[in-house]
């Protein structure tokens, strides 16, 4: 699987670590930087970039890293047509997808060990999308939200 990552200067240890892993896991990994570690980074131009290239690449996923993880997810949930999760256990990652077919999954370097995030981003990337359709209601209840600014009815 295609998987694109990016990072702001403090999830770039953390990216540094999954770039070698995921692709030693055998992903197809794009890393979307930092190249180098600057502690004056910001987050925005690496997660935006990460998210694009998940949603534009049909079959891919993304992965983005900081020191919580909030402000990379807020990123890449701003491209449109996105669904990012911030992941802080192997369920919230795994229900991400099941429930939310999200495409990104947010890791906060500083929150968790190199090999709790792993686990965390292994299991993002390895499950599926349920497909049940009170999931697919409410995505779609989003989508148009999105793109149009309708809300959603109000239950009766």
């Amino acid at each position: 699987m295609r998987v694109h990552i990016g990072s702001d200067h403090a999830g770039f240890d953390l990216k540094q670590h999954l770039v070698q892993a995921l692709t030693d896991d055998g992903h197809d990994v794009v890393d979307h930087g930092p190249a180098v570690l600057d502690p004056a980074d910001d987050y925005p131009p690496f997660c935006l970039r990460a998210a694009l290239g998940a949603r534009d690449e049909p079959g891919s996923l993304g992965v983005v890293v900081g020191g919580s993880g909030n402000g990379e997810q807020i990123a890449a949930n701003k491209v449109p047509g996105v669904r990012a999760v911030l992941a802080w256990s192997e369920q919230t990652a795994r229900l991400g997808r099941q429930h939310n077919d999200a495409q990104v999954v947010s890791v906060g370097a500083r929150m968790h060990t190199a090999e709790e995030a792993t686990g965390f981003v292994r299991a993002f990337l390895a499950e599926d999308f349920s497909g049940d359709p009170r999931h697919q209601r409410r995505i779609d209840q989003l989508s148009r939200w999105e793109s149009d600014g309708e809300l959603p009815p109000l239950p009766a």
